[in-house]
């Protein structure tokens, strides 16, 4: 392998850094080996109001590269927690299916457990409206469906965290008593904050452009242990070298929770628990990504050279993801991936099912969720996701391959008239109405009531937006039978309503 090369890190890193203008939110980036910090630089402020400059050591939210630090605390309490242990067994008020789905399957991603913000957008309550802890495991409880059988296929959801964190606190484990001591253990300042308006010291605000102008974010969600971690990028940098490195009571974690999991087949999923790998050249690095209205954080490691790279941002339009990769690339030499637009750009669905995907370009959307799509082997492409992979290409007019881990062929969509007798309303168990009048459907009550239009991809299968502040959703309506119906989210695919008389 090619020996490290530093100076194009930094030049790299700096030219990402200087993008964010001295008037606007910004981030800082922090690239590291085993001896320490070896590259810092930043941009923008860390507030609007004050104009103070963002640096290595403004906090931020991690979001959900809080994953592989629960995860930590799961395999450190294994006296009372396993992860091959039904969730049933520590927490015997949720019902089959979501009973038998196991710790491991919850923590891994392919527990088919609906993504609960996703389920809330899905009943038309926005990301701001607020939300406490009990209440959305009574939530829980009350599902009697998956959006897939547990183990058959992968698809990012936030849920598995919320549960075995309620199930170790019943048991007198608190995820923020275990970041807090292990931050201070490290003499950094690592907290857990599960409500979005708890105090933390320094935490500097988040920001999302409305395209006049910079706004606050917010998020009502009680967030958990899926994504409630906050502090700096330096702390962030110091806590995955510690981890990298085996530090004290993290010795041996890191490739526990970096080890690839696998489906019900045997197949390795390339998602650990917490942890997702990335291919880069002829290296593996290890990382995971987080994202909360107004805030991004990213990190990846290389096992090998013991160099690894945090990002951290305080403004939504950052890619996190794409700064860390190519700095990493710049540092170990390696080629990045190739993106592909070879195939058709439209929209496809499957013959039955709530399942799309819309192609534009290089990119892929399936159910709402967005990846680029890379050259792979031959006609084939590969999304190169572990918690979203696709395996995709082109046959006649079709798109098959594998998607999320299943098989599937997608035809091109034909758009037709919406039926008229899809007008009504439709009630959800939840409580949650909405209206069909004509070809748009109505959500939401008084001066925040949105009328969406709707798009048919055929075969009782109908597209519509919903904006909720910083947040764009593309929901799948699909008509079950004459009087069901259940929309569809990447992330929640099974919230269903009924016909009212």
């Amino acid at each position: 392998m090619a020996a490290l090369n530093w100076r194009a890190a930094e030049e790299k890193a700096q030219g990402f850094s200087a993008d964010w203008a001295h008037e606007a939110p910004g981030g800082a980036i922090v690239v590291f080996d085993a001896s320490g910090t070896r590259v810092v630089t930043s941009g923008g402020v860390e507030n609007l109001a004050t104009h103070t400059p963002f640096t290595e050591d403004s906090v931020v939210r991690y979001a959900s590269v809080t994953k592989h630090a629960f995860a930590a605390m799961v395999l450190s309490s294994s006296d009372v927690m396993a992860l091959d242990d039904p969730l049933s067994r520590h927490l015997p008020e949720l019902q089959t299916p979501l009973a038998d789905v196991t710790v491991g399957q919850a923590l891994d991603m392919t527990g088919g457990l609906p993504d609960v913000r996703e389920c809330l957008t899905l009943l038309g309550l926005s990301v701001f409206t607020e939300t406490k802890s009990g209440p959305l495991l009574d939530f829980l409880f009350r599902m009697t469906r998956l959006n897939f059988a547990a183990g058959a296929e992968i698809s990012y959801s936030n849920t598995g965290y919320r549960l075995v964190e309620a199930a170790l606190e019943r048991k007198g484990l608190f995820f923020r008593d275990f970041i807090r001591a292990e931050g201070q253990a490290l003499a950094i300042a690592l907290d857990a904050p599960d409500v979005w308006n708890d105090p933390v010291a320094g935490l500097a605000p988040g920001y999302w452009h409305d395209g006049k102008g910079w706004q606050l974010s917010a998020a009502g969600l009680h967030i958990s242990a899926s994504g409630s971690m906050t502090g700096s990028a330096a702390a962030l940098a110091r806590w995955v070298g510690a981890l990298l490195k085996g530090e004290g009571s993290l010795a041996g974690i890191f490739d526990r929770l970096a080890r690839s999991r696998t489906f019900a087949d045997g197949t390795e999923s390339g998602y650990g628990l917490g942890i997702r790998q990335v291919a880069l050249g002829a290296r593996r690095l290890y990382g995971h990504g987080g994202s909360h209205p107004g805030y991004k954080s990213h990190f990846l490691v290389d096992r090998d050279s013991e160099t690894g790279i945090v990002v951290v941002a305080n403004r939504e339009d950052v890619n996190a993801y794409k700064i860390a990769l190519e700095t990493m690339a710049a540092l170990t030499g390696e080629p990045l991936p190739v993106a592909s637009s070879a195939l058709p750009d439209g929209l496809y669905v499957t013959e039955t099912g709530p399942w799309w995907i819309e192609i534009n370009g290089s990119t892929l959307n399936y159910l709402d969720n967005e990846d680029t799509l890379y050259e792979h082997d031959g006609a084939v492409l590969s999304s190169r996701s572990p918690t979203s992979p696709a395996f995709l290409k082109r046959d006649g007019d079709d798109i098959v391959g594998r998607i999320g881990h299943a098989e599937r062929r997608f035809r091109p969509a034909i758009t037709e008239a919406v039926p008229a007798d899809l007008s009504g309303r439709w009630l959800s168990p939840e409580g949650a109405m909405l209206e069909v009048d004509g070809d748009a459907v109505i959500m939401g009550v008084g001066p925040v009531r949105h009328r969406m239009p709707l798009t048919s991809l055929g075969n009782s299968r109908f597209l519509f937006t919903l904006v909720d502040g910083p947040w764009t959703k593309r929901i799948m309506l699909h008509r079950l039978s004459d009087d069901r119906l259940e929309l569809a989210l990447s992330r929640a695919r099974m919230m269903e309503y009924r016909r009212l008389a």
